[in-house]
């Protein structure tokens, strides 16, 4: 877990800002054991906004060693919306709002802690003053003991899996989980993914709230005083989820579909004064909703076998032993799914906390103002909190996408220019080069700002609502007199782009090379990446600003305007500057484009570029060893026959070669026939990697050039193709490049060894790979590879 600087496990016995519950305050005046980890306690004093996690999962939610991954994945996800997560569990008589690594660790080795007790409200005290057989224990928190501890410390926010609840049978049982009880005395948005499949949703919905409709009348022996909490799905529709499947049959009279209505919601609740929580129930992600029903199966077989062995009857052991039985029933299936209904429980989480804690800020700013569109140089920032320093810096197109889909499959594009409609869906999200690039950043956990321009109009209101929805930083976006940037794009019956309509003139002509220099002098960022929906000249001030820090990134866009970059590349080498451009993302068209263009203007035949070539010293071997791997196969499947004959055919590899002196890494999409990376490494990059004691290797599909002055080395290497679904083939090469940029900025060093880039492009693939299989620009779940 990341922290603030401190000495040892600080007791926080300081009074906490307004923002922290004041029953905290008094909690450790009196010296309650204690302890708010100091980045946890932090965000608490500065109005930033934290999210709550359990520990039950890492100690019987899920088996080693997937419950330690799992619970730093969680974390990382939190973070990734740009939230503190708050990790809560009892270590040695002492409550841990926030857990170091190592406490994580001890608990999530169970075959060390194999009695790891769980704590709910009855166990709190007697845990705590008895500290466990010795002080030297570490306890799981339930969620009803998570909900106190929240509560208690003013966070308003808990992600979690499965809500407890009824147990089948309970009518007669009598056995509720003390999950419900608690939610009517915390103050707290409980983000889950439902209610435990193997518990009875009906009369738990019934016993909450009293208000679901379902066709089957249900009989309960409790109280008729229901708890009176409210229970909203996070969807579309009122469907109550089932944790495996998105929808139990169930309808709640209130849903909500995005992270700032339901944050209002619990505002309210906190401005009326109200003590209750509230339970926000998220649908199963799309994707694993299919195995929904084999699951659910299992889950109803693992039932009448505790039933029937007495398992049952046995308390506390039952749920264990059910989800181990589920477990082994769906192959792991069943633990797959359960890993994503906690990561997007943490997501969407986490991007609630988010629009929360901006409704807090806003009640305590001095001046409510539209934070983040600055209308000069000096950012609107909140009098309570400074943003986070951006370590990748993105300039370009930021737009709304309305995308028509058809329902018709089109072969002949020119189908689409019949002058009739088509049935289908329309959607409207948030889209633009850029602004993709810097999403599929910030949801791998990099901070990355978003520096572009957007209109004073309602477009431009809503975009910059939509990005802090999601947990972005907007002070870079800044308001110009165009029209906020729209592109209207169409799609066929595969998701297969097939034209559009991009109104982006605003982003040819905001001047944002000043605004592109003041972040820079805030920021100091690692890298700074640029689509090429900047106008030509943009782009040339804004490479002459960072040549001496290195431009990291170029995105080509389109085919049009993949060349704007060359201008600014030509002044660069003419003032002594050697490959401006570290990195280049280009599609196959886009390569033959840029390469195109590039000789006519002669920048193939300057003295620079005679100069890399002669020191890369390409001879015969170098040619005999790529036709050698032009023979190797496309696909990793040795049975598929086609070949990677088009990297010679087409002249790629000679056309990348050629681009080197211009652009040092390329990463050149082939869409179905993978990706070729044409790597660059000099000087000392090049005598202390791993590359230099490597060697040609075909069956590895990479051909190792040296120069013979050991100066430089030359890599190519082809990576297969993932085949998938395509959903929707906009975004995908964004989230790519995203990937591509978070990883190298937290791991600087990866194109230094074989292992180090293929693990570089196998999560950008992965990126791509999960937008084709999702409806949005970005998808959601791409935080899942961070």
């Amino acid at each position: 877990m990341h922290r603030v600087p401190r000495h040892g496990y600080e007791r926080a016995h300081r009074v906490f800002s307004t923002r922290s519950a004041s029953r905290l305050s008094t909690a450790l005046h009196r010296g309650a054991p204690i302890d708010i980890h100091p980045e946890v306690q932090d965000a608490l004093g500065t109005g930033k906004p934290v999210v709550a996690l359990e520990t039950a999962l890492t100690t019987h939610g899920l088996p080693p060693p997937i419950n330690l991954r799992v619970t730093r994945d969680l974390e990382a996800v939190v973070r990734s919306t740009g939230c503190i997560p708050a990790t809560i569990g009892v270590v040695a008589g002492r409550v841990k709002v926030g857990l170091e690594a190592s406490d994580l660790e001890r608990l999530a080795d169970v075959h060390r802690t194999p009695r790891s007790v769980k704590i709910s409200r009855r166990d709190i005290a007697p845990a705590l003053a008895m500290k466990a057989d010795g002080g030297n224990a570490i306890h799981r928190t339930t969620i009803s003991a998570t909900l106190i501890f929240a509560a208690l410390a003013g966070i308003k926010i808990f992600a979690t899996g499965g809500l407890g609840g009824v147990h089948r049978g309970g009518e007669t049982s009598m056995d509720v989980s003390a999950d419900l009880h608690e939610l009517t005395r915390c103050p707290v948005g409980l983000v889950s993914a439902g209610v435990k499949s193997i518990l009875d949703i009906g009369r738990t919905l019934e016993y909450l709230a009293s208000c679901f409709r379902c066709p089957v009348v249900i009989s309960y022996a409790f109280s008729q005083e229901t708890l009176g909490v409210p229970v909203v799905p996070y969807s579309k529709t009122k469907d109550f989820p089932a944790f495996f499947s998105p929808r139990s049959g169930f309808q709640t009279p209130w849903n909500v579909n995005d992270p700032t209505t339901a944050a209002r919601m619990l505002y309210i609740q906190w401005q009326l004064g109200m003590e209750n929580g509230a339970l926000i129930a998220l649908p199963i992600p799309e994707e694993y909703s299919e195995k929904g029903e084999a699951i659910q199966k299992a889950v109803n077989q693992a039932v009448l076998e505790s039933e029937e062995n007495g398992m049952s009857k046995r308390g506390k052991d039952v749920t264990p032993w059910l989800l181990a039985r589920v477990a082994e029933l769906t192959k792991h299936d069943s633990i797959d799914s359960n890993v994503a209904l906690l990561r997007n429980t943490a997501l969407i989480g986490g991007q609630i906390a988010m629009q929360y804690q901006t409704l807090a800020n806003e009640l305590n700013s001095p001046t409510k103002t539209y934070a983040g569109i600055a209308s000069d140089l000096e950012l609107q920032e909140s009098s309570t909190s400074t943003p986070s320093l951006a370590k990748i810096l993105v300039v370009g197109g930021a737009a709304l996408d309305i995308t028509a889909q058809s329902e018709i499959i089109i072969d002949d594009y020119t189908s689409l220019h019949t002058c009739s409609t088509s049935p289908g869906t329309v959607s409207l999200q948030l889209g633009g080069v850029a602004r993709n690039i810097a999403e599929a950043c910030h949801r791998l956990g990099a901070q990355a700002l978003l520096i572009s321009p957007i209109g004073k109009d309602s477009w431009g209101r809503l975009l910059h609502e939509k990005t802090a929805a999601i947990g972005m930083g907007t002070e870079g976006l800044f308001e110009c007199d165009q029209r906020t940037a729209v592109c209207n794009l169409f799609l066929d019956g595969n998701g297969v782009l097939g034209g559009g309509v991009a109104d982006m003139i605003i982003t040819h002509t905001a001047p944002a090379s000043e605004r592109v220099l003041y972040h820079i002098e805030r920021n100091n960022p690692d890298i700074l990446a640029l689509d090429a929906n900047l106008s030509s000249d943009t782009i040339a001030d804004i490479v002459d600003i960072c040549v001496e820090r290195k431009i990291q990134s170029f995105e080509p866009t389109s085919k049009t305007k993949s060349v704007k970059i060359l201008p600014a590349i030509e002044k660069s080498l003419r003032k002594g500057a050697e490959t401006p451009i570290t990195f280049f993302t280009p599609n196959l068209l886009e390569l033959g484009w840029v390469h195109h263009h590039a000789t006519e203007c002669d920048l193939l035949s300057s003295p620079a570029w005679w100069s890399v070539v002669d020191m890369l010293s390409l001879g015969e071997d170098f040619r005999t060893e790529v036709y050698q791997l032009a023979k190797r196969p496309v696909h990793s499947d040795e049975m598929n026959r086609e070949t990677l004959a088009f990297l010679v055919d087409r002249g790629v590899v000679q056309t990348a070669v050629a681009l080197t002196p211009l652009f040092r890494h390329m990463f050149i999409k082939c869409g179905e026939k993978g990706v070729l990376g044409v790597i660059r490494l000099s000087g000392e990059d090049a005598r202390s990697s791993d590359w230099a004691y490597e060697r040609n290797d075909p069956s590895r599909r990479y051909v190792v050039a040296h120069a013979d002055s050991g100066n430089e080395i030359l890599i190519l290497q082809h990576f297969p193709p993932h085949p998938t679904k395509v959903v929707n083939s906009t975004g995908a090469g964004d989230s790519f490049v995203g990937a591509l940029l978070a990883s190298l900025q937290a791991h600087p060093h990866l194109l230094r060894s074989p292992s180090g880039l293929e693990q570089l492009v196998e999560t950008c693939q992965k990126a791509a790979v999960l937008t084709l299989q999702s409806h949005s620009s970005v998808s959601d779940l791409l935080n899942t590879l961070a």
